[in-house]
């Protein structure tokens, strides 16, 4: 997402999450879901982009070599964690104190990345091409996903991957993520996200099979609340991950 002019940006959505600044790597603070939700978004990730590209590259960093852009990184909760796997990574958000935030924690952690404040558009208007473009809790923030999800896939490169993190627009997801989630449990703060944006599987697969990629992955993840943790899952009622190659021209 990028500047409100970007037709992938809702104006609003950019302003609830710049409000948050430092606050994002606050384990304990209003990111928490995401920061319990981020070992597994890094673990799938981290094994199909290996498998994927058929890497060999050393335990520590195993996505050395691989190009990734993160787009709606936010303070570079999922960004960072995958440079640290070995990626080449870009992150770019259209949030400027999320830019910052991002900055100043890889300052102090020493990760290696590249933050920048821009839009998906921004990004694809100067023909770049990644490996990997992902967007993690991105799509059900954006307003028109079909055109987002169009653009994201125009910065694969043939034969990479865009993988994504959204919730379903379901019963269930109403009842858990809406409900639930916001409004009894409060782990997130009430209208952070509106149900009638959530993108079922059936959507996004076509919104990916109009902009040229072949669906590979989707998995559901659901909560597991004797461990207090996320898990894969068959379920993707809720929270679902999804995972589409581009085809070689």
């Amino acid at each position: 997402m990028g500047a409100t002019t970007s037709p992938s940006v809702m104006s609003e959505e950019v302003a609830r999450f710049d409000a948050l600044g430092d606050a994002w790597w606050d384990p304990d603070g209003p990111m928490a879901p995401l920061h319990r939700l981020n070992p597994v978004r890094i673990g799938w990730a981290r094994d199909l982009i290996a498998r994927h590209f058929r890497l060999e590259a050393p335990a520590g960093t195993p996505l050395a070599g691989v190009s990734l852009l993160d787009v709606g990184c936010g303070a570079g909760l999922f960004a960072e964690p995958m440079a640290r796997l070995g990626a080449d990574v870009v992150g770019v958000d259209p949030a400027p104190a999320a830019i910052g935030a991002a900055r100043r924690h890889a300052e102090e952690t020493g990760a290696r990345l590249v933050y920048r404040t821009a839009t998906v558009e921004e990004l694809a208007s100067e023909q770049r091409r990644f490996d990997v473009v992902s967007a993690m809790e991105v799509i059900e923030h954006t307003s028109d996903p079909g055109a987002f999800v169009a653009t994201a896939a125009s910065l694969v490169r043939p034969g990479g991957l865009l993988l994504a993190s959204t919730l379903n627009r379901t019963l269930k997801s109403f009842a858990l993520a809406i409900v639930g989630a916001e409004y009894l449990l409060r782990w997130l703060e009430p209208g952070t996200h509106r149900w009638e944006q959530f993108v079922t599987p059936i959507e996004l697969t076509g919104f990916a099979r109009a902009a040229g990629l072949r669906r590979m992955s989707l998995r559901g993840v659901v909560y597991n609340p004797l461990g207090a943790d996320w898990r894969l899952s068959g379920d993707t009622g809720v929270n679902y991950l999804f995972a589409g190659t581009k085809r070689h021209v």
